[in-house]
């Protein structure tokens, strides 16, 4: 990488991404789209780790497979707490959920 392209990637330019979506009304949707996606791809590499079928977890869960084939779909935001709390416990794991000042939230693409 150049040294142009360095001192380019080093600055912030412009507003975050965050300011982004907000000035577009949609960060909140984004926000839990983007969570969702995550905790339904850590379930499928705990299962994947732990070779868990959907069967078995339905089972362990004493739910239907349906129910878990939500808890798995990324674009499926319903699942509640609860659910995704007993998927954890089916799998040994545990849900660990923290509210974060905004001011001190790492996860802003640009720190200015």
């Amino acid at each position: 990488m150049s040294a142009e392209l360095k001192k380019i990637n080093q600055e912030c330019v412009g507003s975050s991404f965050d300011d982004f979506l907000q000035e577009e009304g949609i960060y909140e949707e984004v926000t839990e789209t983007a969570i969702k996606r995550v905790l339904a791809w850590q379930l499928k590499q705990e299962m994947k780790a732990q070779k868990v079928s959907k069967a078995a977890l339905a089972r362990r869960m004493k739910t239907s497979r349906s129910s878990v084939d939500r808890l798995l779909d990324p674009k499926n935001n319903a699942a509640t707490l609860a659910c995704i709390d007993r998927a954890a416990k089916a799998l040994g794991k545990t849900v660990r959920l923290e509210f974060v000042d905004v001011e001190k939230d790492e996860s802003a693409l640009c720190p200015c």
